[in-house]
């Protein structure tokens, strides 16, 4: 059974998609990351990063004691051998999926999300900050726009590349982005959202940026982006 560390943010939905698709018996382990739940000691002993997502692994595989991962990508792909899915086995296959992961990983999750957060939850306008996250995440949404052009999903059979990118085009309006600007992506994103584990993840989940920078206290926004070097010792 896996242990889901989870707050509706897109790397949390990620990995909640991650197991619908694979069809994985898990349970979900809520960590409020406005309350500052992420710096309990407990999960610190799981995620040192005080982020989420994580999980932990009580049954792994060949036994054992369990096994506690952090980090989406990793957690992505220990649970996609654990269950034989969603990445290929032979070479080249798996090197497309993988290629395209740390992409997300590297690219498109923290641009994104650099937007995301001087869209929505920065105190005060930055309009060169504005700028220059909008048109690299325009950037980012144009190369998976045309690397969807003449494929079905991203790494051609649906992967682990698909589930890692989708919970990052959601939030699009926030992302200063139109989706009909990008007719590949959009199309794929459709057809993404209408999966049956999509709708099972997503279900009864908020849109992670709806409530709006002035609904969030002085004090949420200390605890999610006011950390220095000691983030243990708040």
């Amino acid at each position: 059974m896996i242990e889901l560390y989870f707050a509706a943010t897109p790397n949390g939905l990620k990995l909640k998609l991650f197991l619908e698709e694979a069809g994985l018996p898990y349970f979900v382990t809520p960590v409020n990351i406005g309350k500052g739940e992420q710096f309990r000691p407990e999960f610190l002993a799981i995620s040192p990063n005080n982020k989420i997502p994580a999980i932990v692994d009580h049954a792994p595989a060949g036994g054992g004691a369990p096994i506690s991962l952090f980090e989406s990508g990793a957690i992505m792909l220990y649970l996609a051998e654990k269950a034989g899915c969603l990445i290929p086995t032979d070479i080249h296959g798996r090197a497309e999926v993988l290629q395209w992961l740390f992409w997300q990983m590297a690219g498109l999750g923290p641009m994104a999300g650099q937007i995301g957060h001087f869209n929505v939850y920065a105190p005060k306008k930055v309009p060169y900050a504005i700028d220059r996250y909008t048109r690299e995440t325009a950037r980012l949404y144009g190369v998976l726009n045309q690397r969807l052009a003449d494929r079905e999903f991203i790494a051609g059979a649906f992967s682990l590349a698909d589930i890692a990118c989708y919970p990052w085009i959601v939030p699009h309006e926030a992302h200063g982005q139109t989706l009909a600007d990008f007719p590949h992506l959009e199309r794929w994103f459709v057809a993404m959202s209408q999966r049956p584990a999509t709708l099972r993840a997503y279900e009864g989940v908020a849109n992670v940026y709806a409530a709006r920078q002035q609904d969030i206290s002085d004090e949420e926004r200390r605890v999610l982006f006011g950390q220095g070097g000691n983030p243990g010792a708040r």
